[in-house]
């Protein structure tokens, strides 16, 4: 019973890690990786990108819309 546990653990977390690895391969591809200025929607965007993984290749595009306070003068 307890080999069954870890091997289960062990198989959950290879396919995390594939997961999460296309992810990061849909993310480079999306170009949230560039030489552009970081900004919350584009870290958050990238981020969702990477959580999502492969159901970016399905279609589902996701992106995050959000504002930073602006520095008053």
């Amino acid at each position: 019973m307890a080999v069954r546990r870890r091997s289960r653990a062990r198989i959950s977390t290879i396919l995390l890690v594939i997961w999460l690895l296309i992810g990061v391969l849909a993310a480079v591809q999306r170009g949230y990786f560039g030489s552009a200025e970081p900004s919350c929607s584009r870290i958050g965007s990238a981020a969702l990108t990477i959580i999502t993984g492969p159901l970016n290749y399905l279609g589902l595009d996701p992106e995050i819309g959000c504002s930073m306070p602006q520095p008053s003068e």
